[in-house]
């Protein structure tokens, strides 16, 4: 029997009403002979309540009971689902991460999927039963429930794809699919058809929301399509999945960050500085990119590197922040007024062009860049944070609405 996994974002579940309205859908993929497991996330603003109700009690409330708290959210939501599909007639049962096999790592809210044992859905599946699977969560290998970061959900959805051998996974949020652009900001951003995995996976990196990044390296690894649209729009949608070679050549999306940390470590001991970092925010659990090292080793000039950190995305940043500068001291700097604007797309650095034509742009309109970074499928710019969305709008215009 052919297998699917269907997963639905908080939006798509948000009341009772639209509760019964996926479970419809379910129910009729089920009728249509398919074997069915649902991923679901925690009803429409349930997480973000439930991390403000831990900050009201803790500025930095602990990794492991953030994870048992938020891990909730999903429970609550797979029971209500179950209960509707049975009053439509469908067998199903609900399952946690750890009871359908999701092991993890042991980082808490940030945690990676490192192996699936689906031998209960399995189970389930051979009864006739949907199975709806909180999505979001997993068990450590120290037998923790843990939580898998944001956009969570995408990665539980694709990694039991995988485990199952699924013909295909179904992402379903409120919006129909993959845009050039976060529509919300760029008016005429286009609805992309399709997407490769790499241009998907540098675009969730860089700061697109509409997929999760390991979720996408899970899905390219056993070539997995990804089918992104939304619930109750089902008019068009965008598939993830492999292209030929040279298939898409050229800028095809643009994609921020508005808020990001740049951290400096400079002097002398400044490699000496970046390891006691690195290891400090290992501790912590905080997660750094766009590393950059210069003069080092060097005679002359002081050594220097800087990374990134996604500081929205961490709990407790702040007093994290302060922790460091109080252990490298005059050594480190904290730029915090830049945000990052990226161009995605295939070949952009077979030559210079592109990112000549960015710095020029961005010139002209009197957009400081304050750091690049670049990789086969992105060109990222660190800009000041006020200027991101302009950044974003005169590079879109640039690059894809004037090509339309």
């Amino acid at each position: 029997m052919t297998c699917i996994v269907q997963k639905f974002g908080g939006s798509s579940l948000s009341d009772v009403e639209k509760i019964m309205k996926v479970a419809g859908m379910i129910a009729r993929a089920k009728k249509q002979g398919m074997d069915v497991a649902a991923v679901v996330s925690a009803m429409g603003k349930t997480t973000n309540q439930l991390v403000e109700m831990a900050r009201s009690i803790s500025s930095k409330p602990p990794r492991r009971e953030m994870d048992m708290l938020l891990s909730t959210g999903e429970r609550i939501t797979m029971s209500l689902l179950c209960m509707a599909l049975n009053e439509m007639g469908v067998q199903s049962v609900s399952l946690t991460g750890s009871q359908c096999g999701i092991i993890t790592n042991h980082r808490h809210n940030d945690a990676q999927v490192i192996e699936v044992r689906p031998f209960r859905v399995l189970d389930e599946m051979a009864e006739g039963k949907v199975v709806v699977v909180g999505g979001f969560q997993g068990v450590s290998y120290k037998r923790d429930i843990t939580t898998l970061g944001r956009g969570g959900s995408d990665t539980t959805a694709v990694a039991l794809a995988a485990a199952l051998d699924a013909e295909h996974c179904e992402i379903y949020s409120d919006v129909d699919g993959v845009y050039s652009a976060d529509p919300s900001s760029v008016a005429d951003a286009r609805h992309l058809p399709e997407v490769s995995y790499p241009v998907m996976q540098e675009m969730s990196a860089a700061g697109a929301k509409v997929l999760n990044a390991q979720a996408v390296q899970f899905a390219k690894e056993k070539q997995i399509a990804i089918y992104a649209g939304s619930t109750f729009d089902r008019r068009r949608e965008t598939v993830v999945r492999k292209f030929q070679p040279g298939k898409v050549a050229g800028v095809q999306a643009v994609v921020s960050e508005a808020a990001i940390t740049r951290v400096r470590i400079s002097g002398d001991l400044a490699l000496a500085g970046f390891k006691k970092a690195l290891d400090f925010l290992e501790r912590e659990q905080v997660p750094v990119k766009e590393i950059h090292a210069a003069d080092i080793p060097a005679d002359s000039d002081p050594p220097r590197v800087s990374f990134v950190v996604s500081s929205p995305n961490v709990y407790g940043w702040e007093a994290i922040r302060k922790r460091l500068a109080r252990q490298l001291g005059n050594a480190v700097r904290f730029d915090t007024h830049l945000g990052a604007l990226s161009l995605i797309g295939e070949g952009l650095n077979r030559t210079n062009a592109t990112l000549i034509e960015a710095l020029d742009l961005l010139d002209r309109h009197d957009i400081a860049v304050a750091g690049i970074t670049t990789t086969s499928f992105r060109i990222s710019l660190l800009v000041p944070r006020e200027k991101v969305d302009a950044g974003v709008r005169l590079c879109h215009e640039h690059w894809i609405s004037k090509m339309e």
